[in-house]
């Protein structure tokens, strides 16, 4: 009977890399992990707070808030009708069912900046390519309630510091600003007119977007489309007073602070909703797929969705893309346990099972060996475990109450009573956390 596989665009994310021919397959859940860890205490210590938004949701919220103009609305997004004959629609991105809870739930009641955070899965019907799956993970923070440029600052802050926290290097920031709704406007009327005379050269994909949504056409990867929109006209010059004052303020703030950016004028990010500032975080090590942080501001968003007007910033950080980046520098490696437990006999099995179900209650990471085979292949499975110490338990051990611990970096080893080993274990945990920085003698 032929096996079933995992569905084209998905991907599991295994205990230990995989290799695939001779690359890594990027399926390492320690990484995975350690991003989750850091991310967290960061956002913690900034005054964010998680927030859990279902996986699927009513069509027209993505329609509304992404675009019906936009691809991942008219191409890629997963919807369905349930048994009552509601479309639904697994999630393409996350802002949208956070704004969405923001209303619903009233959250802007409570006064103030609503400073959030999620993670999870999204869905995205793309070809498969490295680092970019029908089936990903993205973790992102939206502030809702500030118009004050510091808050586009902050974000940006989050996701540097993040960034830098896990050790990426070569990292670019680009930064733009698509003004308000009056200025894109305006430029796209000037861009529809530069570009319509150029309309039978441009991509297939570019030409059909030139009538649904032209400012995509700048971020199109065909060469001679970018050759086209290279002259097209500069976005910054259709900002408003207003726009044109808040994204100096931005530019001022980043430069105070040290961060290094690139003005990129041609940066309009895919979504409808975005306005003012737009950035993006690419990394030289990735290739093709290069973007690992984008985000902006969208000021109106909150309102077009039903809640009171109210601005709003953020960004999302594609982990797929992160955790190849990071596979790259240094491969994720399990926490290898405090102890590895060996017994052989029915006795000896049932003492080490409960010693080392009390271990763990104290605090140690104990791997039990449930394989009941000799010894000798037990003790090659400590030695491979990374373990400080393995206890020994056979049918002698288990009728004299004792165990035998042998320190697995110097071969050492002693018999304990296991009434002693746990009234003196604060002694033994220290001695475990020295052995584990010793050298190797």
């Amino acid at each position: 009977m032929e096996f079933i596989q995992s569905l084209p665009g998905t991907e599991d994310i295994l205990p230990k890399p995989q290799l695939v021919g001779h690359d890594l397959k990027v399926a390492n859940i320690h990484t995975w992990q350690r991003v989750e860890a850091i991310a967290r205490g960061l956002f913690q210590r900034a005054a964010y707070q998680e927030i859990r938004t279902p996986t699927f949701e009513q069509t027209s919220l993505f329609e509304r808030s992404i675009g019906e103009a936009t691809d991942v609305v008219g191409k890629e997004m997963y919807t369905f009708l349930d048994r009552s004959d509601r479309s639904c629609t697994l999630r393409p991105e996350g802002t949208a069912g956070v704004v969405r809870a923001y209303i619903q739930h009233s959250l802007y009641a409570q006064g103030g900046v609503q400073r959030l955070w999620y993670s999870g899965p999204m869905f995205r019907y793309e070809r498969p390519q490295k680092g970019r799956q029908r089936q990903f993970h993205q973790i992102g923070v939206e502030v809702l309630g500030s118009a004050d440029p510091r808050a586009d600052v902050e974000v940006i802050l989050l996701a540097t510091d993040l960034l830098t926290a896990l050790g990426l290097k070569n990292l670019t920031f680009y930064l733009n600003s698509v003004g308000d709704k009056h200025d894109r406007l305006h430029y796209r009327e000037a861009l529809v007119a530069y570009l319509t005379p150029f309309k039978a050269d441009l991509d297939p994909d570019s030409q059909e977007r030139l009538v649904r949504n032209p400012l995509r056409i700048l971020d199109s990867k065909d060469e001679k489309t970018q050759g086209i929109a290279a002259e097209a006209p500069n976005i910054l010059d259709y900002l408003g007073d207003q726009s044109r004052r808040h994204f100096d303020r931005v530019l001022q703030q980043l430069t105070d602070l040290g961060i290094d950016f690139i003005l990129n004028p041609r940066l309009v990010r895919g979504l409808d909703y975005y306005t003012h500032t737009a950035f993006e975080i690419l990394s030289s090590d990735l290739g093709a797929q290069a973007t690992v942080c984008g985000g902006g501001r969208y000021d109106g968003l909150v309102e077009e969705l039903g809640g009171p007007a109210t601005p709003a910033v953020g960004w999302a950080i594609g982990l797929e893309r992160l955790t190849l980046l990071l596979e790259k520098l240094n491969p994720g490696q399990a926490s290898p346990p405090d102890l590895y437990v060996v017994s052989r006999g029915e006795q000896a099995e049932a003492q080490a099972l409960k010693l080392a179900q009390l271990l763990r209650q104290e605090g140690l990471a104990v791997e039990l060996d449930l394989s009941g085979s000799a010894f000798s292949k037990q003790f090659k499975r400590a030695d491979r475990s990374g373990a400080v110490a393995c206890l020994i338990l056979g049918d002698e051990e288990a009728a004299q109450g004792i165990v035998q611990v042998k320190w697995l970096k110097s071969g050492q080893q002693s018999s304990v009573l296991q009434g002693d080993l746990m009234g003196d274990l604060e002694t033994f945990k220290h001695q475990l956390a020295q052995d584990r920085l010793a050298p190797v003698s």
